[in-house]
C-alpha cells in the first residue's frame, strides 16, 4: 500500500475539523461532575467509577473526539422525537417538572448530593390496553443496530445491566418524591439509530439491584474518602472492560 504524505484535505475535512473543534472547545468549558451519577452505578469496574467521580484525567487521546461528541447529540434530539412520539400516541409523559422547560428535571440527590441522578421522564397516564400501572419511571437509550438487536434478543437486564441498575436505582430513590414510582414497572425505550425502530419493555423494581448498587455507591464514596482504590475489575489489562476504558494507562500503571 502507497501512502500519500502529500494529502490535501478536501472541502468536506476541512468544515468537519472546524464543526469539531468547536465541538470539542465547547466541551472543554463545561465544568466537571462532582458527583457520582446514579446512571453510571452499574458499570463494571468500581475503580473506573472511582477516577470519574474524582475527575481524575483521561490517558492521552482519551478525551471525547468531535465525532464521539455528536454521536451524543444525536441521541440527545433522538431522545427529544421518542417523547414527542409517544406523546402524540397518548401517553401523559412528564420530562420536567410541570412539564415546563424552566421546571426543571426530574432527579434525586443522596449522600449529601454526591450520588445524583436525573431521570428522563414519568408516565402519568397511556393509552387502554397495554396493562400499565402509573406513575412509572421511564427511560430512553439510543444504540446502534447491533446493540439494539441484542436487547430486543435478550432484553435489557441481559443485554445492557448498566442500564438495568440505572433502572432499578432511580425506581428506588425517586420513590420519596414520587410515591409509587417504585410499584410499577418502568417503561425502558430503545432507538435503533441505524433504522428508527423502536423497542419497548416494562422492567418491574428490583429491589435487590437497587440496594447492590446503593451499596456500591456507598463502598465508592467511603474508599474514595479515604485515598484508597478498589481493585481492578479484572486481573489481566487484555479483559474487555480494561481494553476500552479512558484510564487503562494510569491504572494498570500502579502497583496493584
Amino acid at each position: 500500500m502507497t501512502l500519500d504524505f502529500n494529502h490535501t484535505p478536501s472541502f468536506a475535512d476541512r468544515v468537519n475539523e472546524t464543526v469539531d473543534a468547536a465541538l470539542t472547545a465547547e466541551n472543554a468549558t463545561r465544568t466537571p461532575r462532582d458527583y457520582l451519577g446514579g446512571s453510571r452505578l452499574g458499570h463494571a469496574c468500581e475503580r473506573a467509577l472511582q477516577f470519574e467521580f474524582t475527575a481524575t484525567p483521561k490517558d492521552a487521546g482519551q478525551d471525547f473526539s468531535g465525532q464521539v461528541l455528536r454521536i451524543f447529540a444525536i441521541g440527545h434530539e433522538l431522545e427529544e422525537l421518542a417523547i414527542r412520539w409517544l406523546r402524540g400516541a397518548g401517553f401523559d409523559l412528564y420530562t420536567q417538572k410541570g412539564n415546563r422547560p424552566d421546571g426543571g428535571q426530574f432527579g434525586f440527590e443522596v449522600a449529601r448530593g454526591r450520588i445524583r441522578g436525573h431521570v428522563d421522564g414519568i408516565l402519568a397516564a397511556g393509552p387502554e390496553g397495554f396493562g400499565l400501572a402509573f406513575p412509572a419511571l421511564w427511560e430512553c437509550k439510543t444504540m446502534n443496530a447491533k446493540n439494539w438487536r441484542a436487547c430486543v434478543k435478550d432484553g435489557v437486564a441481559k443485554s445492557k445491566p448498566v442500564y438495568a441498575a440505572q433502572i432499578a436505582v432511580y425506581q428506588a430513590y425517586m420513590e420519596a418524591q414520587v410515591p409509587g414510582i417504585s410499584a410499577n414497572p418502568a417503561m425502558f425505550t430503545a432507538i435503533n439509530k441505524d433504522t428508527a425502530e423502536l423497542y419497548h419493555e416494562l422492567v418491574p423494581f428490583d429491589a435487590e439491584l437497587a440496594q447492590r448498587m446503593s451499596d456500591r455507591g456507598v463502598r465508592i464514596l467511603g474508599a474514595t474518602d479515604a485515598g484508597e482504590l478498589l481493585p481492578r475489575v479484572a486481573a489481566n489489562r487484555d479483559f474487555f472492560e480494561c481494553r476500552f476504558c479512558s484510564w487503562a494507562e494510569r491504572c494498570w500503571g500502579l502497583p496493584t
